[in-house]
């Protein structure tokens, strides 16, 4: 075996992308080259093992109606048959809560955001889009740029959000072999998000499949090259999508996809009832097929210049072209009911379903678990400077409709998670 060469980086965008593009497969080539393996025989590793889940997927699919494993609140609360729930979600990367609030909850929140937007005279304010990301959902609108309504940080600042995301933390390996702590899974940082409000008889075009954990960063920051290590060198066998290593310091490429912070698992909170056939998440449940997406373009079908269609700026897109054999694995998540929530891998590829002449509303407050890390810790100062005036938080469009609205959820409002999570002291220190 070689001594494996050290890849060219590149921690800001290059300047000439397909230049650069052309020497980083060169560089990746040649590193796995070094190993004893090709990357057509590291690759057909990670294949077999993305063809075999795909058949577990769908027969999961057939038999349940969906391969997403579910479980109640109440059993990660008290620890009855974590386990095994341990097991399931480390396999499938996926997860949905039920009861983590009560219904009855869940639609008071849904009521009080409709209030709060009515209040604030928001259909007069607003100015369409903000950014392109959603823009093909066909809206008017369906993502409502807001963050600060008393439902959302209530929902965020909860001890019940606290246990989910504790758990979903714990799945992670947080720490290195000689015990160095990459992040504190008791901890959250919060992560401001929009909510989604689709009502009845909405016809929506969905949102492509794709993946949010980067773009072009994936392959060229250093970080994401220790991160993605095993993938690079061609010892594919030892890599783990549950592994934080390197992934708490590092940034992602700026741009209007870009999220600063790490997070183990993006999530949402349902505010109303969604059958599964109403255009609802979807997601191919692998969290190895990271793996694949990033060594597909390295073979012989795909142009030197070209990383099947991943650039700065844009979401990474999941297309039939390079990737069929992850789309066949596509799952939609089951039946929910206000106060379920349903979680995903931060690495996972996923996407919102078409729908015509929704029956019911669609309505979903975005919350993610993004455990308290240096990479989070720096963002929370933005957080909390946005949080105090209102403003739009750093990683979405600078809107700032709340700035002048005078009932959005103060500091004095906070609780003991809501300061921690905003790098505050609490209350009682």
């Amino acid at each position: 075996m070689d001594e494996a060469p050290e890849l060219p980086a590149w921690p800001d965008p290059p300047t000439d992308v397909p230049a650069a593009v052309r020497r980083l497969k060169a560089g990746i080539r040649s590193r796995i080259e070094a190993s004893g393996h090709t990357v057509e025989e590291v690759f057909a590793v990670i294949e077999g093992l993305m063809v075999d889940r795909v058949a577990e997927i769908k027969a999961a699919n057939a038999e349940s109606d969906s391969a997403w494993p579910v479980v109640d609140f109440e059993v990660l609360a008290d620890g009855s048959s974590t386990a095994e729930v341990f097991e399931q979600v480390r396999r499938r990367g996926c997860l949905v809560v039920r009861n983590h609030f009560d219904r009855d909850q869940a639609r008071r929140w849904d009521r009080s955001l409709a209030d709060y937007l009515d209040r604030n005279r928001f259909d007069d304010v607003y100015r369409g889009p903000g950014d392109k990301f959603f823009s093909s959902v066909d809206s008017k609108p369906e993502i409502f740029p807001i963050y600060w309504s008393t439902a959302q940080m209530e929902a965020r600042q909860s001890d019940r959000m606290a246990v989910v995301q504790q758990f979903l933390n714990s799945l992670w390996r947080s720490s290195s072999d000689n015990g160095e702590p990459w992040f504190d899974g008791e901890r959250n940082a919060m992560y401001p998000d929009r909510v989604r409000r689709r009502p009845e008889g909405t016809t929506s075009k969905g949102l492509g499949t794709h993946v949010d954990a980067g773009t072009l960063d994936l392959w060229m920051k250093p970080e994401y090259q220790r991160a993605f290590r095993h993938v690079f060198d061609g010892s594919i066998e030892r890599f783990d999508p549950w592994d934080a290593a390197h992934r708490t310091v590092g940034s992602q490429y700026p741009g209007s996809t870009m999220t600063s912070v790490f997070r183990t698992f993006q999530g949402w909170t349902a505010l109303s009832d969604m059958d599964s056939d109403q255009g609802v998440l979807r997601s191919v449940p692998i969290p190895e097929a990271i793996a694949y997406l990033l060594l597909r373009p390295l073979l012989d079908d795909v142009p030197d210049d070209d990383m099947c269609g991943v650039v700065v700026g844009r979401s990474f897109p999941i297309t039939q072209r390079w990737h069929s054999v992850l789309l066949d694995g596509l799952s939609l998540i089951p039946d929910v009911q206000a106060g379920d929530s349903v979680w995903w891998h931060c690495d996972m590829v996923h996407g919102v379903a078409p729908v015509t002449d929704q029956r019911g509303w669609g309505n979903v407050m975005y919350i993610p678990a993004a455990p308290w890390c240096p990479r989070n810790e720096r963002y929370a100062e933005g957080v909390l400077a946005a949080f105090t005036d209102g403003s739009s938080p750093g990683d979405f469009p600078e809107e700032h409709y709340e700035r002048t609205w005078a009932d959005r959820f103060g500091v004095d409002d906070l609780n003991d998670h809501g300061r921690r999570a905003l790098g505050l002291e609490p209350i009682d220190s």
